[in-house]
């Protein structure tokens, strides 16, 4: 879950630092809030706002929430496959790729009041690669930004990069009013107090931080897209933990959409009345890294053939598909016919055999860290134990909060580091790249590649493919099958499944749209209330 990506240690520490100059962090009443036809509740486990109120660097799983207050100049449609017009209503690159102009959409107003031209515009994505956090990555192939027009935004890239679809990510490219502190103000201060300045259909109300009722959030009056017709006026984010409970509150009508909950609760609400249930394929999958440092080439295969990965699937009844390399359908490099890893405790044997270790020869003693209060990754955890196990593999298994098994897993210090990071990772926008510069290309100092995985020849592939998605499709998607068969021969990272989204809702809103490329988003004001 983007849940387990957060900001630096640095900059959270900052914000605690603003919020405690600023008398607190807006506790509030956990009083039930009133039922109305006008009001969306969105009930997710695990607290919303947990990055900060910053659009440049939040990069957490506040996107739920964000994507409603925040815009950018694209939207990925990935019914249709297609990039659409968002802030801006047209866009076209130069030849060499170098090029970008966008027209941007006339007479949309900042929550602040302030006109959106394309000098704004502008300074939002200036200040975004200027503070580097998030994904601020994606514009890493700006050179510069020139407004030549109220309303024309024209980019010059350093190399030939997809900036169109880059510019719908799901962090890091919204479009925010950078004068919203006024002259002199502090914005970053100004933001964490908190305060919005997008320029989404909502715009914060209140955040009760820590609080079950967290964030909510009220129509703004003046959104471009107008507010005729039936929609939701208040969006709120109840954050209820214990998933029997979030149901109970949904059959009550208390609560309008459950984000997760166990897959065998899910199935046990079929046919309720009332209710609805979905299903659909993600972008997101679970990943096991494999501590390249301690792990020999050959136990870390040893061990990709040693978990019953179909058993693992049918054991999450539903929320889990299999994968195939790393890069889940519906996305730019995604193949069935890769050299994946299969259940095959005969060739686990062998290669461990050879190692010196395995059954009647020496035990092995692994560790893994998961994720506090996932249910789904508890369950993979224990079957990976027991699979492990017959291989003469012991495997400690550690429940950490997100905080500490991250600190853990990047930690300067070799020896507090695990065998196997668990954690789920999906892309920034609609292409794989984020699964290879984040988690496989080299780092001096670990952050994200917590397999502490080098491949140099892998490095260039990776700085190859990007510019090749924006001039030859063809010859990136290509490029994306080879890193992956190089990757599953060298065998760095588990892919143990792809996620299935399971989500419960009341049946008196139509206009849900299941779309990956913004996982667990409901773009609330494309709904329709129906009913009471």
């Amino acid at each position: 879950m983007k849940r387990h990506r957060a900001l630096p240690v640095a900059a959270g520490s900052a914000l605690a630092l603003i919020l405690a100059a600023c008398g607190g962090s807006y506790h509030a009443s956990t009083q039930s809030q009133p039922k109305s036809a006008q009001t969306f509740t969105y009930d997710t486990y695990t607290p919303v706002m947990i990055d900060g109120w910053d659009p440049a660097t939040e990069y957490s799983n506040g996107i739920i929430a964000m994507s409603l207050m925040y815009q950018t100049l694209t939207h990925y449609n990935s019914a249709t496959h297609q990039i659409q017009p968002e802030l801006a209503t047209s866009w076209s690159s130069s030849d060499n790729g170098l090029t970008w102009t966008f027209q941007l959409r006339h007479g949309v107003h900042f929550h602040t009041g302030r006109l959106v031209t394309a000098q704004a515009a502008a300074d939002a994505i200036q200040r975004t690669i200027k503070e580097n956090g998030g994904a601020a990555y994606i514009w890493g192939a700006v050179k510069t930004i020139d407004a030549p027009s109220q309303y024309t935004l024209v980019f010059h890239l350093k190399y030939a990069s997809p900036l169109d679809l880059e510019a719908s990510a799901d962090y890091s490219a919204y479009i925010y009013d950078t004068q919203a502190a006024g002259s002199g103000g502090n914005f970053t201060k100004w933001l964490n107090t908190p305060h919005d300045a997008g320029t989404g259909p909502y715009t914060l109300q209140t955040w009760n931080s820590g609080q079950e009722f967290e964030v909510i959030l009220k129509a703004y009056p003046g959104y471009w897209g107008g507010w005729s017709g039936a929609h939701y006026k208040r969006v709120v984010f109840r954050v209820v933990p214990q998933d029997t409970t979030a149901v109970q509150l949904l059959k009550s009508g208390q609560v309008s959409f459950i984000e997760q909950m166990s897959p065998t609760l899910w199935n046990s609400l079929k046919g309720t009345s009332g209710l609805k249930l979905v299903s659909a394929p993600s972008w997101q999958n679970l990943l096991g890294q494999l501590n390249t440092r301690a792990l020999s080439l050959p136990v870390r295969q040893a061990i990709s053939y040693g978990i019953d990965y179909k058993g693992m699937i049918a054991a999450l009844s539903g929320a889990a598909i299999a994968s195939s390399g790393i890069v889940p359908a519906g996305l730019l490099g995604h193949f069935t016919d890769l050299p994946n890893y299969s259940y095959d405790p005969a060739k686990a044997k062998s290669l461990l055999n050879a190692a010196g270790y395995g059954p009647g020869k020496k035990a092995m003693n692994l560790s893994l860290t998961y994720t506090q209060g996932d249910t789904n990754e508890s369950i993979v955890a224990t079957l990976m134990k027991s699979d492990l196990a017959k291989l003469n593999i012991n495997l400690s298994v550690q429940s950490l909060s997100w905080p500490t098994q991250w600190a853990k897993g990047k930690s300067s210090t070799a020896s507090q580091h695990q065998d196997i990071f668990m954690e789920y990772w999906w892309p920034d926008y609609a292409d794989p790249y984020s699964w290879f510069i984040n988690l496989l290309e080299t780092e001096k100092t670990p952050y994200f590649n917590l397999s502490y995985y080098s491949d140099p020849t892998l490095d260039g592939m990776i700085n190859k493919v990007e510019p090749l998605v924006a001039t030859d499709r063809t010859a990136a998607e290509q490029l994306y099958k080879e890193m992956q068969v190089r990757i599953l021969g060298t065998a760095p990272i588990l892919f143990l499944y792809n996620s299935n989204y399971q989500y419960a809702m009341q049946n008196n809103f139509t206009g849900l749209q299941v779309n990956p490329g913004y996982p667990n988003v409901v773009f609330v004001y494309d709904l329709k209330p129906t009913g009471s």
